[in-house]
Parts: C-alpha cells; sequence; structure tokens
C-alpha cells in the first residue's frame, strides 16, 4: 500500500532549478535510501514532505493516516530540560496515568468507612481500570524504552540528568533523534542520522531501523549504512529522482545497466534524427514543389516523435592527489604508554602503537574516548600525562580537522589558502581552487558563509599543498558527498606516506585501511585488517588466529598458554552468566511477589482491616528493599 507519492513535483528558486518532475512512490514498511551529491536537492525534497516548503507545481500525497516524524541535518534541542526529562515529555499520557494511579493509592491507604462504601469501591474500580490501561499502553516498559534508546545511541547515565543546554550540537542532535525514536512516527525521515554516532551507536541504530515497523526514509552518505538499512534507492541528480529497487550497492549496479541501455537508445534516435533531418535538409535543397513538399511531410513526422532525453550522468568529483615532498624513514611513529586525563575523567592509559612508512591506518573507539585528544598530543598542541611520542627521521605532519577550527572566518576563500602558500603563484592558487569548485568570484567568498562541505574541501586543499608524508585525518569524509569520498580514497590509497585516520565510515575503512587500533580507557588493541575483519575478530576472536600469531612469530606452545587462559576466563564468564541468570529470576519472582501483594491491598477485606493493610504494606516495604538489592547486583554482574 502506498502510504507517500510525489508527481511532477518541482521547485525553483530563480533561474535555479532545484526540483524538476521529482515522481516516486514508496509503500508502507519500505527501507528507503535517498542518496545524490551535495546541493543535489535532498533536503529540499524532505522540507516539502514536511510542508516547511511549498513546491512550485506538482502533486504531493502523503496517507491521513500515517504520522510522520522529521530529523534534520541541523537539528538540535534547545531547552533547560535534562536529557531524561526530554525525553519522558514524549509521554504526557503515561505520565498523567502515574499521576493518577499514585494519587488513587493514596485515597486507598485512608481508613475505610463501612458508610462509604460505595466510595471506596469506586477508587477500586478507577485504580484496576487505569491499571488495565497504564499496562496496556507499555506503562511498565516505557521506561526501559527510553534507557535503550538513550544507550543505544551513546548516552550513558551519567549523561541523562545533564542540561539540554549545556550539550554540544551533535548532543543536541543525538537526543533529538532518541526522542524521534521513542515517539515512533508512522513514517520517519532521517537527513544524515549518523553523523555525531560513534561505530557502536551507528551499528546499533542499523538494527533498530532494520526492526522498525514503519516506514523509513533516510538521507545518508553512509554507504554502509545505506547497505544495511535499505531495500529501495532514489537517487536524485539533475533535480529528478532516479528509482531502483534495492540498496546502495544494488542501485549502483542498476543505475549502470540502466545508462548503458538509455544511452545507447538515446544515441540511436540521435543517429535516425539526424538522418532524417539530413533528408529532409536534402529535399529543399532540390527547391521543387514536390520536393518541399515531401521535406514537409518529413518535418511533420519528425516533430511527433516522442525524443528521448539523454540519460543522466552521474557527477564524478575532481581528481585529487596527494604527493609527499620528501620521503620518510621506515619508521614514522613511536608512541609508548601514553595517558591522558582532564580533571578525574580518565580517556587512556598505558597507550602504545606503532607507524610504519607507508601504512593506512585507522584509530576507532566510543565518542569522548579521546581520540582527537591523542592526534592534539602528536601534533605538540597538548601534552601528555606520562608516556612518550616520537617522530621517526624526515616525518612533516599534515593534520585535517573536523571541526575546521583552523580556517579564519573573516578571511576569503583565497587568501585562506595563499597566506599558508605564499610561495605559489596567482595562476596556482586559482587552478588549486578549481579543482575544488572554487571558481570565478566564489574564490573571493567568506569562509564564515561556507556550508560544512566546502569548508571541507578547502581544508582537504591545504593538506594536499603541504605534502606532508605523515596525514593524520579526523572526520575527513564528513560534510563530503558520496563521488567526493570516493575521489579521497582513491586518493589515499595512491598515496606514498603515512595515514593515521579517525573514521566512522565503515565503507571509507574497509576500502582505505589495513590496520586499526580500538583505543580504550586502559590502552589499544590493534587489529591486522579492515573494517569487516575488525568486525568478524570481535565477534568471534579466534578467527585469523594462526594467520596472526605467525605473523607475529609466536610458538606454538605460547599459543597454548595462551589458550589455556581464555578456557580459564570463559570458564569465569559462563559462571558470571549462571549467576547473572539467578538473579534475573530472583528479580522476576520478587516482582511477582509485590505485584501479589500490591493486588491484595486493593481487596476489601483488606484495606477495611487497618491491622492486615499494615501487615501487607510492611510485607510490600520488605520485597521492594530486596529488589532494590537485586537491581543492584544485576548492575554490577552486568557492568
Amino acid at each position: 500500500m502506498i502510504v507517500l507519492s510525489t508527481k511532477n513535483i518541482h521547485k525553483s528558486y530563480g533561474i535555479d532549478v532545484i526540483l524538476d518532475d521529482v515522481t516516486f512512490n514508496i509503500n508502507d514498511g519500505e527501507k528507503v535510501g535517498l542518496i545524490g551529491a551535495n546541493g543535489a536537492g535532498k533536503s529540499t525534497l524532505f522540507k516539502i514532505l514536511t510542508s516547511q516548503l511549498e513546491q512550485d507545481s506538482g502533486e504531493l500525497f502523503i496517507d491521513k493516516k500515517k504520522r510522520l516524524g522529521y530529523l534534520s541535518q541541523h537539528l538540535s534541542l534547545e531547552n533547560t530540560n535534562n536529557i531524561y526529562d526530554e525525553l519522558l515529555s514524549v509521554f504526557p499520557e503515561m505520565l498523567s496515568m502515574e499521576k493518577k494511579l499514585f494519587e488513587l493509592e493514596r485515597l486507598m491507604n485512608e481508613p475505610y468507612n463501612s458508610e462509604n462504601e460505595d466510595y471506596h469501591n469506586k477508587i477500586i474500580k478507577d485504580y484496576t481500570t487505569i491499571s488495565e490501561v497504564y499496562n496496556n499502553k507499555g506503562g511498565f516498559t516505557y521506561k526501559g524504552e527510553i534507557n535503550r534508546v538513550l544507550k543505544g545511541l551513546g548516552f550513558t547515565e551519567e549523561y541523562f540528568e545533564k542540561p539540554i543546554n549545556i550539550l554540544s550540537g551533535g548532543q543536541k542532535t543525538r537526543v533529538a533523534l532518541c526522542k524521534l525514536l521513542l515517539i515512533n512516527p508512522d513514517i520517519l525521515l532521517l537527513d544524515e542520522p549518523t553523523n555525531h554516532l560513534d561505530l557502536e551507536a551507528i551499528e546499533w541504530l542499523e538494527e533498530y531501523l532494520k526492526n522498525y515497523k514503519g516506514t523509513v526514509i533516510l538521507i545518508s552518505h553512509d554507504r554502509f549504512f545505506l547497505d544495511s538499512v535499505t531495500e529501495k534507492t532514489l537517487e536524485m541528480i539533475n533535480g529528478h529522482v532516479n528509482s531502483y529497487a534495492g540498496n546502495y550497492t544494488l542501485a549502483l549496479e542498476l543505475r549502470k545497466k540502466n545508462y548503458e541501455i538509455e544511452l545507447k537508445a538515446y544515441n540511436l534516435q540521435q543517429s535516425e534524427i539526424k538522418r532524417q533531418e539530413d533528408i529532409i535538409e536534402k529535399y529543399r535543397s532540390f527547391n521543387r514543389e514536390k520536393s518541399i513538399k515531401a521535406a514537409e511531410s518529413r518535418q511533420k513526422a519528425l516533430d511527433k516523435i516522442d525524443r528521448i532525453k539523454a540519460p543522466d550522468k552521474e557527477r564524478k568529483a575532481s581528481r585529487i592527489e596527494f604527493e609527499t615532498m620528501i620521503k620518510s624513514g621506515n619508521d614514522v611513529l613511536h608512541v609508548e604508554n601514553l595517558s591522558k586525563s582532564f580533571g578525574e575523567k580518565l580517556l587512556f592509559e598505558n597507550l602504545s602503537f606503532e607507524l610504519k612508512r607507508e601504512d593506512k591506518t585507522a584509530l576507532i573507539g566510543e565518542n569522548g574516548r579521546g581520540k582527537t585528544t591523542l592526534f592534539n598530543i602528536l601534533l605538540g598542541n597538548l601534552k601528555a600525562d606520562s608516556g612518550i611520542s616520537i617522530l621517526g627521521k624526515n616525518v612533516f605532519i599534515g593534520y585535517y580537522d573536523q571541526e575546521q577550527s583552523n580556517l579564519n572566518d573573516e578571511k576569503t576563500i583565497i587568501d585562506e589558502v595563499w597566506d599558508d602558500f605564499p610561495e605559489l603563484i596567482t595562476t596556482e592558487i586559482r587552478n588549486s581552487l578549481a579543482v575544488f569548485l572554487f571558481t570565478g568570484d566564489d574564490v573571493f567568498k567568506k569562509i564564515s558563509t561556507l556550508s560544512g562541505g566546502e569548508k571541507c574541501r578547502i581544508n582537504l586543499l591545504k593538506l594536499i599543498l603541504s605534502k606532508s608524508n605523515l596525514l593524520l585525518l579526523d572526520e575527513p569524509t564528513n560534510h563530503l558527498d558520496i563521488p567526493s569520498r570516493e575521489a579521497l580514497e582513491d586518493a589515499i590509497l595512491g598515496y606514498d606516506g603515512t595515514v593515521l585516520v579517525i573514521s566512522h565510515d565503515r565503507y571509507f575503512l574497509n576500502k582505505v585501511v589495513s590496520k586499526i587500533i580500538e583505543l580504550n580507557v586502559d590502552g589499544a588493541k590493534e587489529y591486522l585488517g579492515n573494517y569487516n575483519y575488525y568486525s568478524e575478530k570481535k565477534k568471534n576472536p579466534e578467527r585469523y588466529q594462526y594467520e596472526e600469531a605467525e605473523a607475529a612469530g609466536k610458538t606454538k606452545t605460547q599459543m597454548q598458554l595462551e589458550k589455556k587462559k581464555k578456557r580459564e576466563q570463559e570458564k569465569l564468564n559462563k559462571e558470571l552468566v549462571q549467576k547473572t541468570k539467578d538473579i534475573e529470576k530472583s528479580i522476576l519472582d520478587t516482582e511477582t511477589k509485590i505485584e501479589e501483594l500490591q493486588n491484595q491491598l486493593c481487596l476489601p477485606e483488606i484495606y477495611s482491616d487497618s491491622e492486615k493493610s499494615k501487615e501487607i504494606h510492611a510485607e510490600l516495604a520488605d520485597f521492594e528493599n530486596k529488589l532494590k538489592e537485586l537491581y543492584g547486583l544485576w548492575e554490577e554482574m552486568t557492568e
């Protein structure tokens, strides 16, 4: 069943056509990826779907029975609520029922008066009715769902009470996403939902969306995410939409086939049109009545032809290339026992690793673990609390800052680049900027007026011009569209220097890196492969062990000792799992007993007998204390 459709949607600003003849259908429950280059009109289309903009012409249909929810790429909440209270506000009906139940419980605990039997019966009846509604609507589970979504998207419990107005922009957007998921709209529109998430949170969101019962339409440049979640792809190109059945990778294959078929049909028709035009021109050249009539007849037939449009050609990003001015030694970077804290917050300690010439290495870890801080230590902008980092011979660092903080908002584009490379002449600067799509008077725009993607391109250009032989790249694919990401990937693969990159782009990590360093609070663990290798090793630690052992020069005896230690640890883990299950069973039994006692308090023969009521209240308090203790033990076991 179609829940959303567009027909011939058109939108322009002056002479700039943004959307032209946009037509597509989306069925109930479909997971759809909306892709296209930056500036193709994806966000404009979302704003039309959500009535924030009105189309110039065309038809839009959205099923009136369906609720629509929208997460903008730049949406962030602005209020003084703490995070948890903001998410509680999604459930006003639950909060209202809880308030009524609390008041009814208070009234039920008042002394029983036989003269007001109808009044007491009404209280019990109201309590029972509201309790049933509360239970049926998820009253006993919605707070657990709040916790699940918050933790899934990277908020630990220490953040729950933090006011929203002190959070970073990225954190506010994550709260907005949490809120939207809890609202659970029938049609979910997400614009770059993975931008502020770490790898663990992205993987959690993938599973959540794959199991989402409603319809999902998402704008994303995250190709791995699109492949995992979507089953249909809409590509925006030259103002209109091409629809493909399948995820991103399948859409690429279908687009290539369709392009070849459409191009062949277009060329054949163009050849035939040219042949007919030549014949018409020849007839006219005879300048006789019979030949002129023949020419006019053929022209009329030619005018009636339904002309095939030239197929859309994908925009290719300009080719970029990293070069080194001088070759470094084989030992590029040595890091030993580094540690760093800010106040009581320990980011990492005992951090050790090495980089060799031409290594392409990724640094990953949860948000807030200190990856960018480590980069600043390596750059000399921060001092480590302990440990050493040593650069090898002839190593020159080039740094890409994801926050673009090294750009001066008051400078023009050309001055920003020229001031860093004054030895270049005007033509060289102009040509370099043109490669990154800054041409003509664009070069005189102020940095403050640029989009995130444009700032990103300037920093990449400066990185190329630096000709450094060690690149520290902090989220280099953020703000880049897919063609630009592919151009960057090709540039890194062809680079003869060394790369250490922070990235959550798994497609990028699969294609570019051959080693992953996972940063933890107590150091780092190395994985000698790309993201798929890392992911497989996390799920199955014994995978590839013989290849790794051989590469590390380990003997069979060493491997056997390691396996023995591992078996002992697994035994301890199993015991811990069993203890946890026992505690969970005790929690369930205790909750059942508490519910039985609460039901007893609602019986007339109990609440009319003050002694019996007091006895049950005391027993209830004991079980509630026991439940609290059990939950404490369970939290210790599961930490």
